[in-house]
């Protein structure tokens, strides 16, 4: 189900007019973001899409109007400074991206000052992937579930540990007035930009945006994209070298039972710490790393799900269908097609 289900007539504003989008701009933001959620929200006016008055009027806000360079060196057009506006109806952060992995606090106190301002206001405040990072300074998200791209995951958790975020989720909507709005991964946003297209303007208008962009709902959500890569920086020197003889012999017959007998521990001592340090059972890490060997092999090589199954450890080609889709979300041949490339994208051979 699409996170737009359900939604049976758009909202109205009190005074019949077009709701207001704030698009906050920063030195930070992404490019591809920030101007895919312009056009995005503005579809109705640039590609003639649906009837009647356009249903949004976005702007780009900043601190300061007029130029200003982004993330990747391209400047764009602050339309309007946040000190002019006294209330929007929606406001969104576009990604941002994140110097070291890591966000420094404290440096836009204005916007975040009017971030919470504007959520006082009766503003729904959305985020598109790292958004959520000048978002959440404000701590409307504080105890609240989120999203934030599985890349900075970590990052945003010892940001913020206040908040609970599902990175392989979509869209989250919060609040008492599901007025907090975080997208996940990158082009998520569209998602995002459809929700609120449905929501306020109605189901119809975001159907015939997204066949005129193109667009399409991840409803399997983020699981298929979000590669494991199992936790070694726990400390715990007995793991961490049981964690490297698993991601060699991961498909060996009992890896389990042979990784303890390498230890120099007892089992139940060696489970208790393992799953201490990974948060993973044994045989949960075991399957994960199964898991994303049949990934890699079903993107690059043609070769039959049964034999992948086979060599990444299963001999019931059944089960592993089962954990395969339960683990990712969609089945071995849904993924093939999703991650493979296409013929007409390779290489010709010489």
């Amino acid at each position: 189900m699409s996170p737009a289900a359900g939604i049976s007539a758009p909202t109205t504003t009190t005074t019949g007019l077009a709701y207001h989008v704030s698009l906050v701009a920063i030195p930070d933001a992404v490019i591809s973001t920030l101007a895919g959620i312009f056009d995005t929200m503005n579809a109705r006016s640039l590609m003639d899409i649906g009837r009647g008055a356009r249903s949004f009027d976005v702007e780009i806000v900043g601190e300061a109007p007029g130029p200003l360079r982004l993330a990747s060196g391209v400047p764009i057009h602050v339309q309007r400074s946040i000190d002019t506006l006294e209330s929007s109806d929606i406001v969104i952060v576009p990604s941002v991206l994140l110097r070291g992995n890591a966000w420094q606090k404290g440096r836009y106190p204005r916007l975040v000052k009017w971030l919470a301002t504007m959520r006082e206001k009766g503003a729904v405040l959305c985020s598109a992937c790292s958004g959520i990072f000048l978002i959440a300074e404000t701590g409307v998200f504080d105890d609240r579930d989120a999203t934030v791209h599985f890349g900075y995951a970590d990052a945003f958790a010892r940001a913020y540990p206040a908040v609970t975020i599902h990175p392989e989720r979509v869209l989250v909507i919060s609040g008492t007035r599901e007025e907090l709005v975080s997208s996940g991964a990158s082009s998520t946003w569209h998602d995002m930009a459809l929700y609120l297209i449905a929501r306020f303007a109605g189901a119809t208008d975001a159907q015939e945006v997204a066949r005129m962009y193109a667009l399409q709902w991840h409803q399997e959500g983020l699981a298929p994209y979000i590669s494991f890569e199992g936790r070694t920086d726990h400390g715990d020197a007995e793991i961490v070298a049981a964690q490297k003889w698993l991601g060699r012999h991961y498909s060996v017959a009992s890896p389990v039972e042979q990784m303890i007998r390498r230890s120099r521990l007892a089992e139940r001592t060696f489970k208790r710490r393992f799953v201490a340090a990974t948060g993973l059972t044994p045989i949960d890490y075991v399957q994960r790393l199964r898991i994303e060997d049949a990934k890699r092999r079903l993107e690059r090589t043609e070769a039959p799900i049964d034999e992948i199954a086979w060599r990444a450890g299963y001999e019931d080609p059944a089960f592993f269908r089962r954990l395969f889709k339960r683990t990712t979300g969609v089945t071995p041949g849904t993924y093939r097609r999703r991650f493979s490339i296409p013929d007409f994208a390779r290489r010709p051979s010489l």
